[in-house]
């Protein structure tokens, strides 16, 4: 995987000030970034979240996920920590993009779940390419992890990138009604790691 490096700055938030990195797939043409706190090159496990974009639930507070309360909790849990990582990954809607994902959004409002609406748009239930990764960990000096998921492909993914995952911490955030049937489906289909499944 070819990522290149452009620059870093710094960014201001309501959680602290965290330092930004801007990466580019000069064979995709996407752009991607790390948010990052602290030391990350030190040799100490490294509180780490991959972010796949979610115009939707990220900057335009949609129920329909829970993927922009994750996003904001990853924030301020690094800053709490006082050191951490988030890759925020242009892989819109599990990799089918914007307009696929609204696509796929109206699929669900006629009772579809997301994965059947994506494979009936001729998708997987998720393309997200995590390989990505190992170029921006490698850049901040990343050794042991400590990785912010549900998620066991995330899991799987960055083992066979060869990182050393010291544990999984757990990142739930509340259901509602509008997201209910999205969890459960990652929960019954993807198989998603959750406090309590039954929920």
């Amino acid at each position: 995987m070819v990522l290149r490096f452009i620059e870093s700055s710094t960014l201001p938030t309501k959680w602290g000030t965290f330092d930004i990195h801007g990466f580019e797939d000069p064979f995709k043409g996407k752009e991607h970034i790390a948010i990052t706190m602290g030391d990350c090159a030190v040799d100490e496990p490294l509180a780490v979240r991959i972010h796949s974009e979610c115009l939707t639930g990220d900057a335009l507070g949609s129920l329909r996920c829970d993927c922009g309360e994750q996003l904001q909790e990853a924030m301020r849990g690094i800053a709490e920590i006082g050191r951490g990582a988030i890759l925020y990954l242009r892989q819109e809607g599990r990799g089918i993009g914007l307009v696929n994902k609204i696509r796929a959004y109206n699929l669900q409002d006629q009772g579809a779940d997301t994965v059947e609406a994506n494979e009936r748009l001729g998708f997987g239930a998720d393309m997200r390419d995590y390989s990505i990764c190992a170029p921006m960990l490698q850049h901040l000096g990343a050794q042991k992890i400590q990785l912010m998921t549900n998620n066991p492909r995330k899991l799987a993914a960055l083992k066979e990138l060869g990182f050393d995952i010291i544990e999984r911490i757990p990142h739930q955030a509340e259901s509602n009604p509008h997201n209910v049937k999205y969890l459960s489906t990652k929960a019954g289909k993807l198989g998603h790691i959750f406090k309590d499944n039954s929920e």
